[in-house]
């Protein structure tokens, strides 16, 4: 399935795009975490979801809805987070239906890099 579209919206390819990450290879940049981790919801890979999840702030656990139907991401800012930083921020909106009913995720998400990866943190307040 080299050429399934990448669910992070990237115009990318799967294989060229998340599936590196969800395999181990780590992001490069706040934002392409960002992207790995909404296609991680997307593919329901709990394991990566806490995996680049900061322990600060990781849960026991991660709950998915099986009614959840993700629909699309799409970046609104970013800042830092790039390669050098040690700290970025990622605006996003993220579409999604439960049950037939379409909702929205607006969120400013705080990424810190340590030991050489990029890890999700929270939402931070804008």
């Amino acid at each position: 399935m080299p050429n399934t579209p990448c669910p992070c919206h990237s115009k990318k390819s799967y294989t060229s795009c998340c599936e590196q990450l969800h395999q181990g290879i780590p992001a490069k940049t706040a934002e392409q975490l960002m992207r790995s981790r909404y296609s991680a919801y997307v593919l329901k890979r709990d394991n990566y979801l806490q995996q680049s999840w900061h322990d600060s702030t990781c849960p026991n656990s991660i709950g998915f809805d099986p009614d959840t139907q993700w629909l699309g991401l799409r970046i609104l800012n970013t800042a830092k987070g790039k390669q050098g930083d040690t700290r970025g921020r990622v605006k996003f909106i993220a579409r999604y239906k439960i049950n037939g009913k379409a909702h929205r995720l607006e969120e400013d998400s705080e990424f810190i890099f340590e030991n050489g990866h990029w890890y999700y943190v929270n939402p931070t307040s804008s």
